[in-house]
């Protein structure tokens, strides 16, 4: 069952998306850079206070994501993409972005301990994922 409101074209969104930004990190790498976006979706906090759907998380400005304004976004979905996404909008979690709001490629072996005051929750292949603190009253 759905953890965030959603229709057809906001699948394929998030199948681009999630394909554009961590495709170089396999099924897992995609998974969990969805995990974010629907965390967006459902945080209410922070940057995303008004962000009630995955077209306005995916196409936020300023905040959104970098792929977007990439011509590979802009490819069609493929049916694994597409899969995937399904996955976490149905609610499946992935560590290390189980409460993760923003990720990064540090281009570096290293994650910083802290983005932009965000902890640290973990690294997969390229990418670090960062988490608002409890105190935040993201969820």
């Amino acid at each position: 069952m759905a953890v965030i409101p959603y229709n057809w074209k906001e699948v394929e969104l998030l199948a681009r998306l999630i394909r554009a930004e961590a495709e170089g990190d396999g099924k897992l790498g995609m998974l969990l850079a969805g995990n974010v976006g629907v965390n967006r979706v459902r945080a209410d906090c922070l940057d995303f206070k008004d962000i009630r759907s995955l077209q306005q998380m995916i196409f936020q400005s300023p905040g959104g994501f970098e792929a977007t304004q990439k011509s590979y976004f802009y490819q069609p979905a493929r049916q694994i993409d597409i899969e995937l996404a399904k996955r976490v909008i149905n609610g499946e979690r992935f560590v290390p972005a189980t409460r993760s709001l923003w990720f990064y490629n540090p281009f570096d072996a290293t994650c910083r301990a802290q983005w932009f005051g965000q902890w640290n929750t973990g690294r997969y292949k390229s990418h670090c994922f960062y988490a608002p603190t409890e105190a935040e009253g993201c969820y």
